[in-house]
């Protein structure tokens, strides 16, 4: 899954650009963009944040 970004708790430090194995993650005029394209849904960027903002929202299966 493609990571989502709680802007309200990003503070534009620049760690998920870093980390991202393949550029996918730029941080431009206050914003962060995620081309998707690129992005392999690694969770790299997830685990690297210093202050949660960003979140890989995994399907919910139910039970038959």
């Amino acid at each position: 899954m493609i990571p989502d970004i709680k802007i309200g708790l990003c503070v534009m430090c620049g760690k998920c650009e870093e980390v991202c194995p393949t550029d996918a993650i730029h941080l431009s005029s206050g914003f962060v963009y995620i081309e998707t394209d690129f992005c392999e849904e690694c969770g790299i960027c997830a685990a690297n944040c210093p202050t949660g903002a960003i979140a890989i929202k995994f399907p919910v299966f139910e039970r038959a």
